[in-house]
């Protein structure tokens, strides 16, 4: 079984446990979840997302609303002083 397998099967039960115990940094049974725990927990979750959730409902979802387009607001150039001026 390789890891698409595994993630088509969790349940949307194990996902909200797994969601929960990475925000609150705590397993169900109380254990701490180490940051190797919580870097592939977030994989899954992330993963499971794009699987089974709409966009706006993933973990990392911004909307943009009407602010989303192509170009920024007329853009200025940076402009870089030099580190004698002034002095």
């Amino acid at each position: 079984m390789n890891y698409q397998d595994i993630i088509k099967q969790l349940s949307p039960e194990i996902y909200q446990s797994m969601r929960r115990s990475v925000e609150l940094g705590r397993w169900p049974d109380g254990r701490p979840v180490t940051p190797e725990q919580r870097a592939h927990a977030m994989q899954a979750l992330i993963a499971w997302g794009e699987l089974h959730l709409p966009p706006e409902q993933r973990i990392g979802y911004i909307d943009k609303g009407s602010k989303a387009r192509d170009t920024c607001d007329d853009p200025e150039p940076l402009r870089w002083r030099d580190s004698q001026e002034g002095q």
